[in-house]
């Protein structure tokens, strides 16, 4: 099942299957909702399905077959100051129904699992864990040519600049990063611009934190960025920044790790299974991101040795393995 703007993209991806699409209006969230606890459960009887999964927390209450659904972290529960009241209250319902009626639960780290488990009384055994993969076709060292590509579109001439790519929501902690970024900065000769990409949010503290920039320094907005365009974006960059509250997984490191961008990341939840020895941490205060983002601003040799390390981590996550433990959990579900 997938959306209609999706079916021929999965059509050609999956020569050998049956893609059906969903009625226009699940773009609409009540909508989807509401088809998902109707629509889909006969759709799945219609097809004779196996198994049914669920890919983002919800799934249908009665289903004619065994369901499985994959919670993507547990922030809702550990980090409810991140979220606004309603979607806070709405998914931690909905995890708690599917953790119940899910004949298994696929979630993309340990961290997630455990956390599931210590909040919830999860039973572990109905858990898998399957790590997200990166795909080295879209995400890899650029050439020189690349990152020239990227520099110029964005402006920034010769001058090095710390990149930040993801969603402008209070969890990834954009605020204390520019804080951070200004306390590190300021005093520098050439100071490395911040650019803060990637889709718009709900963070008005971004605001706050962009209108107490002084003015001798430079911070870029530039929204959404080509696709083609990340590799060049995040393996040009002096460091990928990304001092985040938590992650269920944490792909935006992972991604940079792979074009060879040294990472600066916090060890909270997942981020330390992905970045482990490979990625620099940091706090979640904008006082301690300053002191080590200047630290590593300060240190060349250091950001060349996370950069292979780097690279060569990012290699052990792949969409390969993430496929194995999904169809595994899909066969068990099945009772095969």
């Amino acid at each position: 099942m997938s959306q209609r703007s999706d079916t021929e993209r999965y059509a050609r991806l999956l020569p050998r299957a049956e893609v059906i699409a969903a009625p226009a209006a699940v773009n609409h969230r009540p909508t989807r909702l509401a088809w998902e606890q109707t629509g889909l459960p006969l759709l799945a009887q219609q097809v004779k399905a196996q198994v049914l999964h669920a890919p983002f927390y919800t799934c249908p209450l009665r289903a004619p077959c065994p369901v499985t659904v994959t919670v993507h972290d547990a922030t809702f529960f550990t980090e409810p100051e991140h979220y606004d009241k309603s979607r806070r209250t709405f998914f931690r319902s909905a995890i708690k129904t599917s953790m119940r009626r899910a004949s298994r639960v696929i979630v993309p780290s340990k961290a997630t699992r455990d956390e599931l488990i210590r909040l919830l009384d999860a039973d572990p055994t109905k858990i898998d864990v399957a790590y997200h993969g990166v795909d080295t076709q879209a995400f890899y060292p650029p050439s020189d040519d690349e990152k020239a590509r990227v520099r110029a579109r964005l402006g920034l001439g010769e001058t090095q600049y710390i990149a930040f790519l993801g969603a402008k929501e209070p969890r990834k902690n954009v605020p204390n990063l520019i804080r951070g970024w200004v306390a590190a900065v300021s005093d520098r000769v050439d100071p490395p611009v911040l650019v803060i990409a990637g889709g718009s949010g709900h963070d008005d503290d971004i605001d706050r934190a962009a209108a107490e920039v002084p003015g001798h320094l430079r911070m870029l907005r530039p929204g959404y960025l080509r696709y083609a365009d990340l590799p060049g974006y995040l393996g040009g960059a002096v460091i990928a920044a990304y001092p985040s509250h938590g992650e269920g997984f944490g792909l935006p490191i992972l991604e940079a790790m792979a074009c060879g961008a040294p990472v600066l990341t916090t060890p909270r939840l997942s981020l330390p299974e992905v970045g482990g020895d490979a990625v620099a941490y940091t706090g979640e205060e904008s006082d301690v991101i300053g002191t080590d983002l200047a630290s590593l601003l300060d240190d060349a040799p250091r950001r060349a040795r996370l950069s292979e390390a780097g690279q060569s981590r990012a290699k052990e996550f792949t969409w390969a393995s993430s496929a194995e433990v999904h169809v595994a959990a899909w066969s068990r579900a099945a009772g095969l």
